[in-house]
């Protein structure tokens, strides 16, 4: 009888000892877990898997990416649902940030765009002197284009060229859209020997498989410039923003610059982005 009531009684207290020790568990102010949207090509050139095992081993969080188009990482920010972005559709992110969303936002790299199709450029854009005159080639000669169509960085540079092209290709039959990130767009446009609009980035990343050529490049329209934006934790109180924080400074952190102007260097023999922190938007290109 003795020896069944011991047993109740330790029993008893070592269920108060773990109930105890759970409440009494520190929990760091906005947790170890960090959300990250961030535009495909960050992902599908590699370049996080590069840079995130470094932040992670140096602040001890945890970044769980959601990669989609700037367009979708932006309006998730804009919901609360992320607590830092990295994205490179800067009109939208202007407005981001104009209606209050965003509490910093910060130059990180540039690479740039460049228009690719296949080898024997049945368009002619490879004499073209700029970004429109080589899509209105493509739309003379109707011949496929593939959009990405996601409302990604990518996809609203696209438009952009097609307006100063003075076009609307929608609705055309050689003009499809995708709806998917840059990876898998390229591998369409390979697949089908189209044209497409991609970052340099993830096209050297991918080049080896893809058959498809760079036609277009230079022109200053194509410049891709990528922004790192705390998500404002006044307006979203659930925003991890002691994260966010943390992130964002390692991104234009002097150490972590010099990783991201080297990456690439050893396979493609030309890094895939150029460092750009502390610089102006206006600068670059020149």
């Amino acid at each position: 009888m003795k020896k069944i009531r011991y047993l109740i009684v330790a029993a008893l207290l070592c269920a108060l000892m773990i109930t105890g020790a759970t409440a009494a568990d520190p929990v760091p102010a906005g947790g170890k877990n960090i959300i990250l949207a961030t535009t495909t090509s960050t992902q599908d050139s590699g370049l996080l898997d590069a840079l995130l095992p470094v932040f992670e081993k140096q602040s001890g969080y945890f970044v769980k990416t959601i990669a989609v188009g700037s367009g979708q990482a932006i309006a998730m920010g804009a919901k609360g649902e992320a607590d830092v972005l990295l994205v490179h559709s800067p009109a939208d992110e202007k407005k981001f940030m104009d209606e209050g969303n965003g509490l910093r936002r910060q130059l990180v790299m540039h690479n740039d765009f460049i228009i690719i199709g296949p080898a024997d450029d049945p368009a002619g854009i490879k004499t073209a002197q700029s970004a429109p005159e080589a899509f209105k080639k493509i739309a003379d000669k109707k011949t496929l284009f593939l959009s990405r169509g996601d409302k990604s960085g990518t996809h609203s540079k696209e438009k952009k060229i097609w307006k100063a092209a003075a076009l609307n290709p929608e609705g055309q039959s050689w003009y499809q859209q995708t709806g998917l990130g840059m990876g898998q767009t390229l591998g369409v446009a390979a697949e089908k020997k189209g044209y497409t609009l991609a970052d340099r980035g993830t096209y050297l990343s991918l080049k080896k498989n893809l058959g498809l050529d760079v036609l277009c490049q230079g022109d200053k329209s194509l410049l891709n410039i990528y922004h790192v934006i705390d998500v404002n934790p006044q307006k979203w109180p659930k925003v991890n923003a002691a994260g966010a924080k943390a992130f964002a400074d390692f991104m234009v952190a002097a150490d972590t610059q010099k990783l991201i102007g080297s990456f690439g260097v050893e396979k493609f023999g030309a890094p895939l982005f150029t460092p750009d922190a502390g610089k102006s938007a206006e600068s670059l290109g020149k």
